[in-house]
């Protein structure tokens, strides 16, 4: 070898060198240091030497592994060679959303998807796309689960054909055997429907939303209540009607508590996707029910919810039957829906008016003034100034 070369290839030896260190602290200090171990390197070099090393030293410490997941994500390709080269970072991210460490693969998806960004069609075609369908047909959960968070920033982008292919091959993600991927698929079938036409939401989406918001697990139930939001934003408030309401009065309903805190806690905005007509017959009511819920964490959720949902009604509405519900939150024994309450109850002065303020909110700021637990109280004081203005 010449000496020029030995010099060119230096920095990689004392990466080698690092990366084999018993010291993970000097192994993760050596990651960190990639990209300028790559600019030391020419980008021809780095993308014939660097990067098959990194593929082929992915066996360590997850702390290790997750530094490497972040800093391939992290503009590496214009170490490499600029975009047209930004495949070559997809293999080793790929191994990488394939590891054990949840929050190794959930980097280096984050990192594969902000790469298919810069990716021009042919490279989506040819690299990215086959990526997505390998993960989601691995042998391994723990690909398939990865793959769930690589469909819309592509889908897109794709071709007619390609999308049928998406479309079916997360629908299998969304029938998987195991929880841990139809968790995946309820989390990013939402962000996926936004990117679908509304004949392939209704024909193809609606299905996999409808078997996941049935799903025995309720970690999977929760993680639907954001597609049923995505999906009611694509549909008309007669399509709603139509295609959502059976779901969307289960949710409200459901067995576990978490799943109705989802509910509790994205209330307006999933008001705001159906519609004032659905919202006048349908979500009045349910509302009343979660603030009044047995378990503190949906009172606490629905609490915070109150001045947004409210600008969503007429005044009688508000007067008939918030309020009772904000009296009775106002004596909650739960402090955290006090609390939550102190800070949010003075959004409905200015829905209100001034007489109706001093006549039904007023009894209750004083009363929450004087409060046992002093976080009641500050939000109290801290909002103030909104019921002066």
């Amino acid at each position: 070898m010449d000496p020029a070369s030995a010099e060119e290839l230096y920095p990689i030896a004392i990466l080698m060198d690092e990366l084999k260190s018993d010291d993970t602290q000097l192994r993760l200090n050596a990651i960190h240091r990639l990209s300028t171990i790559a600019l030391a390197l020419s980008p021809q070099r780095a993308r014939e030497d660097l990067i098959p090393f990194l593929q082929d030293n992915l066996d360590d410490e997850d702390e290790v592994l997750l530094a490497l997941a972040e800093e391939l994500g992290k503009g590496f390709d214009e170490y490499i060679g600029g975009p047209e080269h930004a495949h070559l970072l997809l293999a080793p991210l790929a191994s990488l959303a394939e590891v054990e460490e949840t929050l190794v693969r959930d980097k280096a998806a984050e990192s594969i998807t902000a790469i298919c960004g810069i990716l021009s069609s042919s490279q989506i075609e040819q690299y990215y796309i086959p990526l997505v369908f390998r993960l989601s047909h691995g042998d391994w959960f723990t690909s398939r689960t990865s793959s769930a968070a690589l469909f819309s920033p592509v889908y897109p982008k794709a071709t007619a054909s390609t999308q049928d292919e998406l479309r079916k091959a997360f629908a299998k993600l969304g029938s998987d055997d195991t929880p841990m991927v139809r968790r995946a698929a309820a989390k990013w079938l939402g962000p996926l429907v936004k990117t679908m036409k509304k004949e392939h939401v209704i024909t193809e989406a609606l299905p996999v939303y409808r078997r996941l918001a049935l799903d025995d697990q309720d970690s999977v139930r929760l993680l639907t209540i954001q597609d049923l939001i995505a999906i009611g934003q694509q549909l008309t408030p007669a399509e709603v009607k139509d295609h959502l309401l059976p779901q969307i009065r289960q949710s409200l309903t459901d067995k576990s508590w978490r799943v109705r805190y989802m509910v509790s806690n994205n209330f307006v905005e999933l008001a705001e996707a159906i519609g004032p007509e659905l919202v006048k017959d349908e979500l009045v009511t349910a509302y009343v029910g979660l603030l009044k819920d047995n378990e503190a964490e949906v009172r606490t959720a629905g609490a915070a919810g109150i001045p947004g949902f409210s600008k969503l009604v007429d005044r009688e509405t508000i007067l008939s039957q918030i309020l009772p519900c904000v009296r009775e939150l106002s004596t909650d024994s739960s402090q955290h829906v006090r609390a939550a309450l102190g800070t949010h109850i003075s959004g409905l002065a200015p829905l209100l008016g001034k007489e109706a303020t001093i006549e039904h909110l007023l009894p209750l700021f004083l009363h929450l003034l004087k409060d046992e637990f002093p976080d009641v109280r500050l939000n109290i004081i801290s909002k103030l100034e909104q019921v002066n203005n």
